[in-house]
């Protein structure tokens, strides 16, 4: 799945108690108070982690509880402070409180930590009470509690491309045929209800990671045709790559669709750069495929200025200069020997 969501609870340590202790030492009648504060409570922390892809380990264990705190003792000895816990988590997961779905924070780097419970806080031992009036205090500072929540962890992979398209724009087919992935492909709209991810090869050691986005249709901004879970997928990815099918649509007629959905769900989506990819060429003769580049390109003038590009998945045209498109659009250096 592209999407990994999973929620755990989470508890940090009590506090450790104040000590309530008097100095005892010969020859020292009053030797007045010495009770050390207690430790602090361990805090529950997660931390993004290169190399770790899914959230898999928190579905078999769901409770989390850091270290309690020491109690204080006599002769001002603080008490030792509760061990922390850290939860490793991929790069790119979202932390969510799960009572009511406010964000505590996106860990998108390796190495982002979110403290999402903080320890108890140590009592205070008598020491701390003494004052002029009362020189021999008797009590002490308990421990604070631990906090306790439920969060959410939600996993958004990160893709370098994603493939965005109205329903059966040829998505599916132009992954499987540049990487090793095999998303489920056929003749009617909405083949793919999940995103799925492939590796492609651009050569010369070089590779990226590109997401087949299910479709979008008119509306999908405002949650039709399941919208708000589509374009939520394409949120990480650092390109697009609008694929457009003329025997739909004419290219500007779904390209408008296409990009008001992009721009209707949020700036971050609407300022990715973008590349238009005029699909099923195999099926047009010279003349519509033209007229298709031609309406393409307009559109693309009009709106940033992004490459245009004619493919065929099935007949293999025009996949050598798409893994080179790729390589631009992921500010990779081109090389001379991308592979078909």
């Amino acid at each position: 799945m592209f999407l990994d969501i999973t929620v755990i609870k989470i508890e940090s340590g009590k506090g450790g108690d104040g000590c309530v202790s008097t100095r005892k030492e010969k020859y020292v009648p009053r030797g007045g108070p010495d009770g050390g504060n207690g430790g602090r409570g361990g805090s529950v922390w997660i931390e993004a982690e290169r190399g770790l892809s899914t959230l898999l380990d928190f579905r078999y264990r769901r409770h989390y509880k850091a270290g309690v705190g020491q109690p204080g003792g006599g002769n001002r000895r603080s008490g030792a402070d509760g061990d922390d816990v850290v939860l490793k988590v991929p790069c790119g997961t979202l932390v969510y409180r799960a009572e009511d779905d406010e964000p505590l924070g996106d860990l998108l780097d390796p190495g982002d930590r979110l403290c999402v419970a903080k320890g108890g806080r140590g009592g205070k031992g008598n020491w701390e009470f003494r004052n002029p009036r009362n020189q021999t205090p008797l009590h002490a500072q308990p421990g604070a509690a631990g906090q306790q929540v439920e969060v959410r962890l939600e996993l958004k992979l990160i893709a370098d491309v994603g493939l965005v398209g109205e329903p059966n724009a040829g998505k599916s087919t132009l992954l499987s045929v540049i990487s090793a992935a095999r998303p489920k492909i056929a003749d009617y709209p909405f083949t793919t209800l999940v995103p799925n991810l492939g590796i492609v090869d651009l050569g010369d050691y070089a590779s990226c990671t590109v997401a087949d986005i299910p479709g979008l249709i008119e509306g999908a901004a405002d949650g039709k045709g399941l919208g708000h879970e589509f374009l939520r997928h394409v949120e990480r990815t650092r390109a697009l790559l609008l694929l457009v099918d003329p025997a739909i649509a004419p290219p500007a007629r779904s390209l408008d669709v296409l990009r008001g959905e992009l721009v209707a769900h949020g700036e971050r989506l609407a300022d990715l750069p973008c590349a238009v990819v005029v699909t099923k060429t195999d099926l047009l003769d010279e003349e519509a495929l033209a007229a298709a580049l031609a309406e393409a390109r307009a559109w693309s003038a009009d709106n940033g200025g992004g490459e245009v590009l004619a493919i065929s998945s099935v007949a293999g045209r025009g996949l050598k200069e798409l893994k080179h498109l790729l390589r631009r659009m992921t500010t990779l250096p081109p090389v001379g020997d991308a592979t078909d």
